[in-house]
């Protein structure tokens, strides 16, 4: 059937699932918005008041949903005040599209009324963009930028379309054409069974795990990992969540900002297993004095990411979950009795300081707020000591349900994140 390609737009995104989009409004994206109140029965449009703040709903909706996060913005000015809130999303590898409007074809590259390169401007900060210059292209540029945010490492993708392609119109028919699911690579069977051979014969390994576990959900095979290894664990600020932090085994967050008994354990353990880590500057703080008498073993999803903030003694690319659960396959239930009984000894001497009744400072108010809403909210922070603070006081039991800009360290985050992430969790806290 004939579509304008507004309308073939708004289908290819019910056609993926999407049921929630941010943005706001303008002349370069009037016709998307009228084929958004067309579908309104589909679809439902979350007005912000500010680009940015559209952009960081569709990252905090996406966090906690685990779906791809889409906002929308018109061209120029309003394109651009998108850009905080891209990078923030692929610093964090948050999978989100967005869709900007542009000017019309022909004027495009003439320095026309609120025309910008935008996809020029974002090709650093994003995983690929796309400019529609050709309605019958937009279908499977939309399935493809789906596709590409969430495989592999996920992140933002860009879709820029000119006004006069929402308004042409095309034969589509929806459902035609969909996009064929990534397929993760296999696993290396050579490098899964040299680590797990490093882990069985380590004394004292220590596991590391960041956001790439809660972006793979693999929370349940990486518990399942630290059972069978009975290694001491610590979360980077944006693995926040992936295991209980009432589990007897942490060790609080690692970092400039983390636990005593966090640096005391990566200091001695032998073998630290990185977990979907990227070695950031505020974990490792100094590389040459980080983990200083350790084997690392490194297992992430990105080989970009092996080798280049920490050398690694052996490594393993590939799908997080995946590889967590070869590797539970290959293990057997592990007994360490002198290296648990030394870290339960820090653990004990170094405990979470605990701010008291009779103190008022921020501290206690996020240790209140953690009393308060039986540590059933989903918290959203902004940056600066306080997102400190509420990642050290405010125990977090399950994935997504902290959210917090940790890549880019975004002023401005919070409030928006807050606002995607209910619109993702009706119902809760």
């Amino acid at each position: 059937m004939q579509m304008t390609g507004a309308d073939i737009l708004v289908s290819c995104l019910i056609e993926q699932g999407v049921d929630t989009v941010f943005g706001f409004p303008g002349g370069a994206v009037l016709f998307i918005y009228d084929a958004l109140f067309k579908r309104q029965d589909k679809i439902r449009h979350i007005l912000t008041c500010h680009e940015q703040h559209a952009a960081h709903a569709a990252d905090g909706y996406a966090r906690a949903s685990g779906k791809t996060g889409v906002v929308i913005a018109t061209s120029g000015p309003g394109a651009t005040n998108l850009v905080t809130g891209i990078a923030n999303a692929y610093m964090d590898s948050i999978p989100m599209v967005a869709i900007t409007g542009n000017v019309s074809v022909p004027l495009l590259g003439k320095d026309s009324f609120q025309e910008v390169d935008i996809a020029g401007i974002t090709m650093p900060i994003t995983k690929h963009n796309y400019i529609v210059k050709d309605v019958a292209d937009l279908a499977k540029t939309v399935h493809d930028a789906f596709k590409l945010a969430s495989s592999g490492r996920k992140g933002p993708v860009l879709i820029d379309i000119p006004k006069d392609i929402t308004n042409t119109l095309w034969d589509y028919t929806p459902g035609e054409y969909t996009s064929p699911a990534a397929l993760a690579e296999p696993v290396s069977e050579a490098e899964l069974e040299e680590a797990a051979r490093m882990i069985m014969e380590s004394k004292r390994p220590m596991i590391l795990a960041g956001g790439g576990i809660i972006s793979a959900d693999a929370s349940n095979e990486l518990a399942a990992f630290q059972e069978l290894t009975g290694a001491p664990f610590s979360l980077t600020l944006m693995g926040t969540g992936a295991l209980p932090s009432s589990h007897p085994m942490f060790l609080g967050m690692i970092g400039m900002h983390g636990s005593k008994v966090s640096s005391l354990t990566v200091s001695e353990c032998d073998l630290l297993i990185a977990a979907g880590s990227r070695f950031s500057d505020r974990v490792i703080c100094n590389p040459k004095t980080f983990a200083p008498n350790a084997k690392i073993l490194h297992l992430d999803i990105d080989p970009a990411e092996i080798n280049k903030n920490i050398r690694a003694a052996h490594s393993v690319s590939g799908d997080i979950r995946d590889i967590l659960a070869a590797l539970n396959r290959r293990l057997t239930k592990m007994h360490r009795p002198e290296w648990h009984e030394k870290v339960m000894e820090w653990i004990q001497a170094y405990p979470p300081q605990k701010p008291k009744m009779k103190d008022v400072f921020p501290q206690k108010i996020i240790t209140t707020a953690w009393e308060i809403t039986k540590g059933e909210a989903l918290v959203t922070t902004e940056v600066g000591q306080h997102q400190m603070w509420a990642s050290q006081f405010f125990p977090i039991e399950k994935p997504r349900t902290f959210f917090t800009s940790g890549g880019l360290g975004t002023m401005g985050f919070g409030l928006g994140a807050a606002i995607g992430a209910a619109v993702a969790s009706p119902g809760k806290t």
